[in-house]
């Protein structure tokens, strides 16, 4: 009688997962050929097509879509037992997955996850950043990096990071020929740069003094999806950015941004790390959550 192994069964997963076969076998650590092949192999013994695969595009079948929905949380029982056995080792090792928005990874990239490498070698850290907010434990993720409201109920959270503020910011030279708006609604006399949400929604720039609420639909000659090809636009005067500050920061110091309207642009949430609850946490696990608290009590400058 047939038996599939627990990778046949984790490529599945990951393939559900990802959407994607090259995707799929990027996270799995194996060749597209390889995963093609372990899921071709236990399409063949169960009789049934798992996967509708076109040239475009790979979804469930009907038959996948129960399978995977059974098979899940066992999958997941069988993983947690042998992290379980993995935690009483004493040197870490294995793979660590991070999921951040950029921003968030910048932030704790050079303090935290290079000191943990450093700490542990036998570690690998697979940070993978996206936009969109991701279901960690799902997605096959060790711990998220988000803002604290972001952050679901269920899980641990641990403060990393300085305060997450915005920051809306002009070069010198883009103020010395249009000014400076002195409140948010100035804004509209001016040329923005427009952000697009990786849900594909035109972002409003948020304002708050006072109790004051203010949402602006900026205009501009410019939309942009990520923060480094706004910053550039900016630093070359095509018009006025809003950002997290830690993606300019070094820029505010070093003259080449003027920041405006900073009374507008209160502390937001704090930067969080955070993780499911488990019974049996890998070594890995343990020892980056041990740095980071570590970190969080080190002074921010």
């Amino acid at each position: 009688m047939y038996r599939p192994g627990l990778g046949e069964l984790e490529a599945v997963i990951a393939i559900a997962r990802e959407g994607s076969f090259r995707r799929a076998a990027l996270a799995l650590g194996m060749s597209t050929t390889a995963l093609s092949n372990a899921v071709a192999k236990l399409e063949a013994n169960l009789g049934a097509r798992l996967f509708n695969r076109t040239t475009r595009s790979v979804s469930l079948s009907d038959a996948g879509r129960a399978f995977v929905e059974q098979v899940s949380p066992a999958l997941r029982d069988i993983q947690d037992a042998m992290a379980g056995v993995r935690s009483q080792q004493q040197t870490p090792s294995g793979t660590l997955r991070i999921n951040a928005f950029a921003s968030g990874a910048r932030e704790i990239m050079s303090p935290l996850v290079l000191e943990f490498l450093r700490l542990y070698p036998d570690v690998h850290v697979d940070l993978v950043t996206e936009g969109r907010l991701v279901d960690i434990v799902a997605d096959g993720f060790d711990l998220g990096v988000r803002r604290a409201d972001l952050v679901p109920a269920d899980m641990i959270a641990l403060p990393v990071g300085r305060v997450q503020r915005y920051a809306v910011v002009a070069s010198p030279t883009y103020l010395k020929t249009h000014g400076k708006p002195q409140t948010p609604s100035d804004l509209y006399a001016h040329q923005c740069i427009r952000i697009r949400l990786p849900n594909g929604a035109l972002f409003r720039w948020h304002f708050e003094k006072r109790g004051q609420v203010a949402q602006i639909d900026v205009k501009g000659p410019l939309t942009l999806d990520e923060a480094s090809l706004s910053r550039a636009a900016v630093l070359d005067g095509v018009g006025i950015g809003f950002f997290l500050e830690q993606d300019v920061r070094p820029d505010i110091e070093a003259k080449r941004l003027t920041r405006l309207l900073e009374d507008w642009t209160p502390p937001l949430a704090d930067l969080c790390l955070y993780y499911p609850s488990r019974r049996n946490p890998s070594a890995a696990l343990k020892a980056f959550v041990g740095l980071a608290r570590e970190f969080s009590k080190r002074p921010k400058s």
